[in-house]
């Protein structure tokens, strides 16, 4: 299960397929310099939320749990 959760988690992030294969590096020749692209960050802040969001969700349940044993 915990593979399948991994595996979705890196084809949100848009990581697959990102690595080239054999030689198959291009010069970056059509962008700029100047920082990231807006799809970039927008990814970012879709990682640090999602990060956030189950950090939240192991802290309640670890609370909930700690009641329930009291």
């Amino acid at each position: 299960m915990s593979l399948y959760v991994l595996d979705a988690f890196i084809w949100i992030l848009g990581i697959r397929g990102h690595i080239p294969q054999s030689g198959e590096f291009s010069p970056l020749a059509g962008r700029s310099s100047g920082g990231a692209s807006a799809g970039a960050v927008m990814r970012a802040l879709a990682v640090f939320i999602g990060m956030v969001a189950l950090l939240s969700l192991a802290l309640s349940l670890a609370v909930w749990l700690a009641i329930k044993l009291m």
